[in-house]
């Protein structure tokens, strides 16, 4: 089997809930997502998708995803998408970094793959450990009484892990995480994350302010490594790792200066399914917890992030995300769906998830 033709589209995702707030006044309301459709000689497609948090927040953004791909995608042709790890070795050639726009075709070989072989990705990327998983809410950040009002109104949903955008004013902050942690109860878990948004002082003053509450977790205060394991020194919260831990080197530098509890495995962030399946196996064999996810996206996003989750122990996942419920727009159906705060993997072949095409509109561009 191989590659003979690979499309580009964009389309733009709204979010949900009008603007989504985060620190350093980083505001989302919506974003262009890129996809990509490989196509194969024996007629086979697969599809994959990569939607950058906007410019300010990683080095990625919509054009750059775009633009890297028109360099990737010829490396991509001829090659057997059944062999992923061939697939990345190529294109690495082909490019140095991006690995936001390598996530798309490597998801998209993955779906080739599945489909090819008859059974969902999560099979070959090691099993479905799960027949279902928790879900967690990110709550923008905002006035404090708007914040608790979000978290009782996905509670009453069956949601009861929340991550609560923080990174301003650190006492202001520790307000916002008592109303929350007072309006939940024993079965919920709270995650506070600065999304690397306070510098060194401000975030060992909220790490003081939180420090010894119930259920808290503490994720990524300051923008660096070095800043971040300076608060985890002073603090007893378990601590999460998220913007910082791009690849196998990162995690490992983290590890060996016991700079975590949990990491959040996006995975544009680290080249798609290939990497992630290689970071989720080493997490699970040292014992450091995983949410998964993605940076954003529709369905196609949440559907790869559903069969990574799937595949990775009960006792090691912490926590995952499906993105098309914060989104407006879907390309496959609102699939797969979250339910009472508990998402599954989709059980046909490949992903799993029917993409309506035309609604994509033409290509961006096509190499062939």
């Amino acid at each position: 089997m191989r590659v003979t033709r690979i499309d580009v589209y964009a389309y733009e995702l709204s979010y949900v809930g009008g603007a989504y707030a985060m620190s350093g006044g980083r505001v989302v309301e919506s974003l262009t997502s890129t996809v990509v459709r490989i196509v194969t000689d024996e007629g086979l497609e697969g599809f994959g998708e990569t939607c950058p948090l906007g410019p300010a927040y990683l080095a990625a953004h919509a054009g750059g995803a775009q633009a890297a791909l028109r360099e990737l995608a010829p490396a991509a042709l001829g090659l057997d998408p059944r062999e992923p790890c061939v697939v990345a070795d190529r294109l690495d050639e082909a490019l140095r970094g991006h690995e936001y726009a390598k996530s798309a075709l490597d998801v998209a070989c993955w779906d080739v793959a599945g489909r090819a072989a008859g059974v969902p990705v999560c099979v070959p990327l090691g099993g479905r450990r799960q027949a279902s998983f928790p879900l967690y809410v990110a709550i923008p950040l905002g006035p404090v009484d708007t914040m608790v009002a979000d978290v009782e109104r996905h509670r009453a949903d069956g949601v009861h892990r929340f991550q609560l955008k923080l990174g301003a004013d650190p006492h202001e902050d520790a307000a916002r995480v008592r109303a929350v942690l007072e309006a939940t109860d024993d079965e919920d878990l709270v995650i506070a994350d600065a999304n690397g948004g306070w510098r060194l002082t401000d975030a060992m003053t909220a790490a003081r302010l939180l420090e010894g509450l119930p259920r808290l977790f503490f994720e990524q205060p300051c923008p660096t490594l070095e800043e971040c394991l300076s608060v985890r020194r002073h603090t007893s919260l378990p601590f999460v790792l998220d913007e910082v831990i791009t690849d196998v080197e990162s995690f490992l530098r983290a590890w060996r200066e016991h700079g975590m509890d949990a990491i959040n495995l996006k995975l544009s962030k680290v080249g798609g399914l290939t990497p992630a399946r290689t970071l989720r196996e080493l997490d699970e064999s040292i014992g450091v917890s995983l949410t998964i996810e993605d940076t954003w996206g529709g369905d196609l996003v949440t559907a790869a992030v559903a069969h990574l989750a799937a595949t990775t122990r009960p006792e090691t996942l912490l926590t995952v995300s499906f993105m098309n419920d914060w989104t407006r727009e879907h390309l496959a159906g609102y699939e797969p769906r979250s339910a009472g705060g508990r998402g599954a993997a989709p059980a046909g072949p490949g992903l799993g998830v029917d993409v309506d095409v035309e609604a994509l509109g033409e290509p961006l561009f096509t190499v062939a």
